[in-house]
């Protein structure tokens, strides 16, 4: 029998502060999404993730 997936984790790391565009400095999701997360479906929250990274990429925080 297959174990159950466990739910797509929060990219939280504690750094937490809305810039000016209402975005988290931390983990680069904006103040809805981080507010939503724990209604989001696991699709959702793999949505959010990726969006994260591209935030991140375009703001130069993360190498290509």
């Amino acid at each position: 029998m297959t174990q159950p997936a466990s739910p797509v984790a929060s990219p939280c790391v504690a750094i937490c502060a809305l810039d000016e565009d209402d975005i988290c400095i931390g983990c680069q999701r904006s103040g809805e999404e981080i507010s939503r997360w724990g209604r989001m479906t696991d699709q959702e929250r793999r949505e959010v993730l990726r969006l994260c990274e591209q935030r991140a990429r375009e703001r130069g925080q993360l190498l290509s």
